[in-house]
């Protein structure tokens, strides 16, 4: 790896950190460029090699990521839906059931109890929504 690709690298680590912490803040592509101090175009060309996947949709699996840990501990849909940071409960709705394959009412209703006695490392890897059919 050449210093300019490691460098490279650890803005691209800084700007999936800042989608990791504030997921339910409005970011786009130009606020996490500049968190990776690139271009727009470069950034999101580098964060798809380097990551498999967009900036957008890195940041919309953490999103559902998260929804689902609040469905599962009581949060009702529209509560979920707020703390993730969407003002709008059709597109939630919608982008939840497209990575999911269910509704969040059908997920909140689902029986989690076997995740309470895994370690959580394991649940978190058994939850983490996929996005395969999905590029956004």
């Amino acid at each position: 790896m050449t210093p300019q690709e490691m460098a490279d690298l650890v803005q691209l680590r800084r700007a999936r950190d800042r989608m990791d912490r504030d997921y339910a803040e409005p970011l786009d592509v130009m606020a996490l460029a500049r968190t990776a101090c690139m271009s727009p175009s470069h950034f999101a060309r580098k964060f798809l090699a380097t990551f498999g996947e967009t900036p957008y949709s890195y940041l919309m699996t953490r999103r559902i990521e998260r929804a689902k840990v609040l469905l599962r501990h009581g949060a009702s849909v529209t509560e979920a839906c707020v703390e993730v940071g969407y003002s709008s409960l059709g597109s939630f709705s919608t982008l939840f059931s497209e990575i999911t394959g269910e509704t969040p009412s059908q997920y909140a209703a689902r029986d989690h109890r076997q995740l309470e006695v895994m370690p959580p490392c394991m649940s978190k890897f058994v939850t983490r929504p996929r996005r395969d059919a999905m590029s956004h």
